[in-house]
């Protein structure tokens, strides 16, 4: 599926400032032969010239348990990212995998089971957890349909899970879609005790009945950004915009976007998530392979330093390594 080097290559960049640090706070591995990116792939994108010393691996349901109790299934994710962490490790110069983010039902009543096995699987590496609240319902059009119930971030149990979490030190990620960042921005007022991380601006679509929509989208996730930023306990990362379902349509041309292009067709979006959360809540990210789909590693972050020039050197440490060691406890790389 992610297979599309031939594609890619067909347009090269020189890398932009190859001496930034990055700290790369969301990315996933699938076992192969499923869908063809694993640790060996991810460790070539990671070396093409940009200075990526960590990443953050974010759960996509790859690798669970093919039996056992139903509710820890999932522990063989964390299990399989361990042992890619350990493979990177052994690579002179590579980036390392210093942080898992897991993935448990936060309405599990077995919740406090689930989290003590992904801490010990780990291997030291457990960060948090992501269940994902994007609920994409009857909604035509869509890659990457998100299966949550639609009112999930209202449940009870949820709710109660996710204090759970910032009771035990761990973070939260959610990615969601445009529509619901405000049933969002009313849960992490609720709990201001949990560090939350707002993934991919809140995933603006852009095909489906709202493909023709875009600039009332637009316009309504600049208040709801604003409104989400409000809540000192939300954290943004900035990127996953190159998804499928967020139309721009790079994946469907003969020839993959530049960076310029890349610049053009998003900025407004980094600028204002900026201006609301500030660089000190802000982390860009790299959502690969998904983003792989439509942008190549090398050209997707010499268009955030493109972007970023706009800001000062210290803002810049912030949103590119910083932001992420923080809030994700990641020890400064040796």
């Amino acid at each position: 599926m992610f297979n599309n080097n031939d594609w890619l290559g067909q347009l090269n960049e020189d890398v932009i400032d190859p001496e930034r640090e990055i700290v790369d706070p969301h990315h996933h591995l699938w076992p192969q032969p499923a869908m063809a990116y694993n640790i060996e792939e991810f460790l070539a994108d990671t070396s093409d010239g940009h200075n990526v010393s960590q990443t953050v691996f974010m759960e996509c349901g790859a690798a669970y348990r093919p039996d056992g109790p139903e509710h820890l299934r999932c522990v063989g994710e964390t299990e399989f990212i361990a042992n890619a962490a350990k493979i990177a490790r052994a690579v002179p110069s590579a980036s390392q995998i210093a942080g898992i983010i897991a993935h448990a039902d936060l309405r599990d009543e077995q919740l406090e089971e689930i989290l003590d096995a992904h801490a010990e699987a780990a291997q030291g590496l457990f960060r948090g957890i992501r269940h994902a609240g994007a609920a994409a319902g009857d909604i035509e059009g869509l890659t990457i349909p998100g299966p949550a119930d639609r009112d999930l971030m209202k449940q009870d149990t949820f709710i109660q899970g996710l204090g759970r979490l910032g009771e035990r030190g761990l973070t939260y990620d959610t990615w969601l879609y445009h529509f619901q960042i405000t049933d969002f921005a009313h849960l992490a007022s609720e709990i201001p005790g949990t560090t939350m991380i707002l993934d991919h601006f809140g995933t603006p679509l852009g095909v489906g009945s709202f493909a023709a929509d875009r600039d009332r989208i637009f316009e309504q996730w600049r208040e709801d950004i604003a409104r989400v930023a409000d809540c000192p306990n939300v954290f943004a990362k900035l990127g996953g915009l190159a998804m499928p379902d967020n139309g721009f349509g790079w994946h469907e041309r003969q020839l993959p976007p530049s960076s310029d292009e890349f610049v053009d067709a998003q900025s407004r979006y980094y600028h204002h998530a900026i201006a609301c959360f500030g660089p000190e809540r802000c982390m860009f990210e790299s959502n690969f392979p998904v983003d792989r789909l439509s942008v190549g590693y090398r050209v997707l972050w010499n268009a955030l330093k493109k972007m970023a020039a706009d800001y000062s050197p210290a803002e810049q440490d912030l949103m590119f390594s910083g932001v992420a060691r923080k809030v994700y406890r990641l020890s400064p790389s040796s």
